[in-house]
């Protein structure tokens, strides 16, 4: 948590970087958003002047910083939310997100969410965010599975460094209409935020960052394939639209897949999607390393039960 003042200049080999892109880096505890926000409100100035959030640095450029995050306790609450903690020590918590939990408070969100659930079960968080205490990186709503969780500052900043050098392994498990071909294959195109409908992420985005999904079939399942899929990149949404995109949507993404439920000639089969609730997307395996001890951690988790049973039910 940024919680005084500090002023520093920008190294020479900082070029035309955007404040808002920098900052993050020096202060990986810290939300873009938040950072944004705070820049906004002349908390952070440049050359003792107010700039854009997009200002570009020059070498020489003086920071200056004058901010106080609010108490994490002020504006959030622990709650009795069932949560499985499979992992935990003094600086970290390895847990199952269950599919229909909210990673943290946004628009029309104040309560329920995993941070009230992580407040409860862990205790307090001090890691930067107030709204968003712990967290490193998400998982859609509607996606179950692993998720790492920092409990002190030290933890966070040397865990957002792993994910943004991509040193983090993230491999998730898909169910998806039809069978790609080929078996296996890297999808590699750009994200960024629809210009027409602002909850969703296209390919054809004015504004588009780099994107890398690797994906291997492991086995065919009637009208669906299974597939293992990696991350080298953590981009909102990524693998439903890199999915959808080659013609093969996560069964249950509405968002992305539409109604192709539709297309089932097995009544029983059609009805099962429309009753599972959720897309069929799980984080099974996390690996990284320990941020204090450097000791290689993995892992594991698997299907839960409403997916494992429409498996078996489509095979």
């Amino acid at each position: 948590m940024i919680d005084h003042s500090e002023c520093f200049q920008v190294p020479p080999n900082v070029t035309r970087v955007r404040l808002d892109r920098y900052l993050p880096e020096i202060y990986p505890e810290q939300s873009r958003s938040q950072i944004q926000g705070w820049i906004r409100s002349g908390s952070i100035l440049v050359n003792n002047c107010r700039v854009k959030t997009g200002y570009l640095l020059r070498p020489g450029d003086t920071i200056s910083l004058q901010v106080k995050a609010a108490a994490p306790e002020a504006q959030l609450q622990p709650e009795n939310i069932p949560l499985h903690v499979i992992y935990e020590d003094e600086d970290l918590a390895v847990i199952e997100k269950p599919a229909g939990l909210v990673c943290h408070a946004g628009a029309g969100v104040r309560s329920g969410t995993l941070v009230n659930a992580l407040l409860y079960h862990l205790g307090p968080l001090q890691t930067g965010d107030a709204t968003r205490p712990g967290i490193v990186h998400r998982l859609d709503k509607l996606t179950s599975g692993l998720l790492v969780v920092a409990k002190n500052i030290e933890s966070h900043r040397g865990l957002a460094r792993q994910f943004k050098s991509r040193q983090v392994r993230k491999e998730y498990l898909a169910l998806v209409y039809g069978h790609p071909i080929p078996a296996a294959g890297t999808i590699d195109l750009p994200l960024g935020r629809d210009r027409r409908d602002r909850k969703k992420i296209s390919v054809r985005a004015r504004r588009r960052r780099e994107a890398v999904t690797h994906y291997r079939k492991e086995r065919v399942c009637g009208p669906f394939s299974l597939l293992h899929v990696r991350l080298e990149t953590g981009r909102t949404h990524q693998i439903r639209v890199h999915l959808a995109q080659m013609g093969h949507p996560v069964v249950g993404d509405v968002l992305y897949g539409g109604n192709r439920s539709r297309n089932l000639d097995a009544h029983p089969l059609r009805s099962a999607v429309q009753e599972l609730g959720r897309h069929f997307l799980h984080a099974h395996r996390l690996e990284f390393c320990h941020p204090r001890t450097g000791e290689k951690l993995v892992f594991e988790s698997p299907l839960p039960p409403e997916l494992a049973c429409f498996l078996a039910f489509a095979a």
